[in-house]
């Protein structure tokens, strides 16, 4: 699978069904190439004139299934997901 696949995939919470959105990008350990998070951009406020929300950052262990149409996630409750710029 590769990036481009993960990105036309919806990622949805399991706990409520949420759409969180769509991967962007990833996160990985540069020395041993371990995947440890994805990424999903903010969201654009008023066509982006108005800046964007903070990107959301989910841990690479909160993922629970890669389907054929979603990307099913669970934080866990200790560590949520979180967001930054």
């Amino acid at each position: 699978m590769t990036l481009r696949d993960l990105a036309r995939k919806d990622v949805i919470r399991l706990s409520n069904g949420e759409n969180l959105g769509r991967i962007d990008d990833i996160e990985f350990e540069e020395k041993s190439a371990r995947l440890t998070a994805v990424v999903l951009h903010g969201r654009s406020r008023c066509l982006g004139l108005l800046g964007s929300d903070d990107n959301l950052v989910i841990p690479w262990q909160s993922i629970k299934t890669i389907g054929t149409d979603a990307v099913m996630v669970e934080p866990d409750p200790d560590a949520d997901l979180h967001r930054h710029r």
